[in-house]
C-alpha cells in the first residue's frame, strides 16, 4: 500500500524520525545539562581548532541568532570560550575549553549508546546503510559551489 498525504513526503518522513531521534538523545544529554544544539557546537569545536561564528553556524546547521544564544550558555558554564583570531584581529574564534573537552568525552559516551540503542531497535546494518544513503542524498541535493 502506497502512502498518502503527508507520510508520502519524504521532508515529512525526515523530519518526523529527527524529531524521534532527537528526542531520544535529548534525554541523554539532559543529564549534562547539554541540549542537542550545544552538543553540535561542542562536536563541531572538538577538532582542536577555533572557529568564526559564520563556520560555526554553517557546520551545526543552526541560524546566527540561536547559536549566539547556546554558544553564550556554553561560554557561561566555561565549556568554550571565544578569542580573537591571531592572524585576522577583526575575527573572533569560538574554542573548547579544557571543562568543554572533558564534557565532550563524556558526551561522546552518551551518543555512542544512543547510536547502540538505535541500532539495536532497527539493526545494526541497516543504520549503517541508513546514515551512508543519508549522506549521500544530503550530498546529492547540495547545490554545485
Amino acid at each position: 500500500m502506497t502512502e498518502t498525504g503527508l507520510r508520502a513526503q519524504l521532508s515529512y518522513l525526515l523530519t518526523e524520525t529527527e524529531r524521534q531521534i532527537n528526542r531520544q538523545f535529548a534525554a541523554g544529554l539532559a543529564a549534562e545539562g547539554v541540549s542537542i544544539e550545544q552538543w553540535r557546537i561542542l562536536q563541531a569545536l572538538s577538532d582542536g581548532h577555533g572557529h568564526s561564528m559564520t563556520d560555526l553556524a554553517e557546520a551545526v546547521l543552526m541560524p546566527h541568532p540561536t547559536l549566539t544564544k547556546a554558544v553564550d550558555r556554553l561560554v557561561d558554564s566555561a565549556a568554550v570560550y571565544r578569542r580573537q583570531d591571531t592572524a585576522d584581529r577583526r575575527r573572533v574564534a569560538v574554542y573548547l575549553s579544557d571543562l568543554g573537552r572533558d564534557l565532550v568525552a563524556r558526551l561522546n559516551q552518551r551518543a555512542a549508546e544512543h547510536h547502540a540503542e538505535v541500532a539495536a531497535v532497527f539493526g545494526a546494518e541497516r543504520t549503517e546503510n541508513l546514515m551512508r544513503e543519508l549522506t549521500a542524498l544530503a550530498a546529492a541535493c547540495r547545490p554545485e559551489s
